[in-house]
């Protein structure tokens, strides 16, 4: 599908942001994560749509075409939601499904958690939900050594594109959307604010002052999404996110996928999300 022709600008506190708004009926929010932009759900748009549904695919601020700003505090999550409702007021949706894969499942975990009376259903894909069990095992935190890494200003950019992108190329290990990644972040700019995710969130703390213990119960229904062959997340940090729904939790487990499971797997991944946003509660 050709995401751009089913793509408008909405303009949420001054800024404008790049969305996909496709089909018709009850809404559901793609939110995509790093590095990628609303083009990553170019498989999915077409099929939720046919399924009745009508679906809104932003690019995030920071990634694709979305605004830039240059402060690491403008991507705290906290920021990228007030973003996500303003853009829905936008568009006159007061409640909607929200997938989020990636940076985007951490956004769609806050939103179900912070603003239940917006989120009808949740799709989390890859990332589980905070406060969980399988958070930082032993095999989680050696996955994510790229979180600290990232927090070195100027020297992770610096290393990410040195030799033509060499780490970048090794660390994405050919899976995903390479060739769009690299234009996108050649952009001036464009590398630090997709990093700066991680410097606003994931800057390192003493353990009494995580407070993601402390996170919300997500009260809808959740369907979580975990693909076999993820080199960032282990299944334990989804499958154990259980721990913190109250309401109807399902669990599905997508083999011979990469991270990136709704490019590797799009049918089945359609499948899926078609069931679970459609299927009578």
């Amino acid at each position: 599908m050709d995401i751009d022709a089913v793509t408008k600008t909405v303009m949420v506190k001054e800024l404008s942001f790049p969305v996909v708004d496709y089909g018709a009926g009850p809404a559901v929010l793609l939110l995509h994560g790093f590095p990628d932009s609303r083009r990553l759900w170019r498989y999915q748009v077409p099929a939720l749509a046919s399924a009745g549904l009508r679906v809104i695919a932003p690019d995030l601020r920071g990634f694709g075409d979305a605004p830039k700003p240059a402060a690491v505090e403008a991507y705290k999550l906290s920021v990228i939601m007030t973003d996500l409702l303003g853009l829905l007021d936008a568009l006159g949706v007061d409640q909607t499904s929200v997938v989020g894969h990636d940076w985007g499942a951490a956004v769609a975990w806050g939103l179900a958690a912070y603003f239940p009376n917006r989120v009808t259903r949740l799709v989390a894909m890859s990332v589980g939900c905070p406060g969980t069990s399988g958070l930082w095992t032993i095999e989680q935190r050696e996955r994510a050594w790229y979180y600290c890494f990232f927090q070195f200003e100027g020297v992770a950019e610096e290393w990410l594109r040195y030799d033509d992108w060499r780490l970048f190329r090794e660390w994405t290990r050919g899976d995903g959307d390479l060739e769009r990644y690299l234009p996108d972040l050649s952009r001036p700019g464009a590398l630090t604010a997709a990093l700066n995710w991680y410097r606003a969130n994931l800057k390192p703390k003493r353990p009494a002052e995580s407070g993601s213990a402390y996170f919300p119960l997500i009260q809808c229904p959740v369907l979580g999404l975990w693909s076999n062959g993820d080199n960032y997340l282990t299944e334990a940090n989804l499958f154990n996110s259980q721990e913190k729904v109250s309401g109807p939790w399902r669990y599905q487990k997508v083999a011979g996928a990469s991270h990136w499971l709704m490019l590797d797997k799009p049918d089945e991944v359609n499948r899926l999300l078609v069931d679970f946003l459609t299927a009578r509660v």
